[in-house]
């Protein structure tokens, strides 16, 4: 029994519907997944629907941008109360700079005599949460580059003539944001951070950028500092050309323990929901 607790629809940059990824997943074998769309939790009432008529179980998740030390990290966070009205406070926040950063950088393109315009960009999204891969879509499809790649490389990797930095939250402040949304945190695809500093509740050892040497040395810390082990293909659809869903497929027992672990935190807190469900406190 497997789990792919990293991916990506619509509702940010994935190129998958909720419907379609459960129907991959489901196609995969999968026991368990959970929907990490970046600053957003938009998706998850339509991929939990989803994921119920394909027999799934389903993990309502996000991914945050974060920094440390001039680090940009990414924390997901899982087990989310979806209402909580500060995680969607602050979201709101995000998705805002999002689109900011979309305009400025549609700004910078339009310097260099490319006529793109953002509401082009906004429409090829249509969610809250836009962000490069949805520029480099649009360049695409006007003919101004070849494919996602060639645009990131010409214009939109930091460094390239349309880049622009982005607001980040810092991670103590995305770890206290998702535990007060009642959430577990567990840093993304640390073997690509080149930064080691902070330890939330979990890491994500199993990514399809990591080696296998890589996986091994991030299994070893969360064993040595008793963390919980996450992981996932990150896929976002068809951004690469082909899915990467199923390419990775993370034990069971890595859902089954991040359980176990909301479950203590939430007799601690002396409160459960109907069948022993841990609730969570908006």
């Amino acid at each position: 029994m497997y789990a792919d607790l990293h991916l990506h629809t619509t509702f940010s940059d994935g190129t998958y519907s909720p419907e379609e990824l459960a129907g991959h997943a489901q196609r995969c074998g999968f026991r368990a997944v959970a929907l990490t769309d970046h600053d957003t939790v938009d998706g998850c009432a339509r991929m939990a629907a989803a994921c119920e008529t394909a027999g799934l179980e389903f993990v309502p998740a996000a991914e945050l941008t974060t920094e440390l030390a001039e680090h940009e990290l990414h924390v997901l966070g899982y087990y989310l109360d979806v209402q909580n009205s500060k995680l969607l406070e602050q979201l709101c926040r995000f998705q805002e700079v999002r689109r900011q950063r979309v305009f400025e950088m549609v700004a910078r393109l339009n310097a260099l005599n490319i006529p793109l315009q953002a509401e082009a960009v906004f429409a090829l999204a249509n969610c809250r949460s836009p962000g490069r891969p949805h520029i480099a879509r649009a360049l695409t499809q006007g003919g101004w580059c070849s494919g996602l790649d060639d645009a990131f490389e010409r214009f939109l990797k930091k460094g390239k003539p349309a880049w622009v930095p982005k607001f980040k939250i810092s991670a103590p402040d995305a770890i206290e944001l998702i535990h007060q949304a009642g959430g577990l945190a567990s840093l993304a695809h640390p073997g690509i951070n080149h930064c080691d500093e902070i330890i939330p509740d979990g890491l994500e050892c199993f990514h399809t950028k990591h080696s296998t040497s890589t996986t091994q040395r991030y299994l070893e810390m969360a064993d040595k500092h008793g963390l919980l082990v996450t992981g996932g293909s990150d896929c976002h659809g068809m951004n690469k050309g082909r899915p990467l869903i199923g390419s990775i497929k993370v034990p069971y027992g890595c859902v089954e323990r991040m359980r176990d672990k909301m479950q203590r935190r939430a007799v601690a807190g002396g409160f459960l929901l109907a069948g022993g469900e841990p609730g969570t406190a908006n």
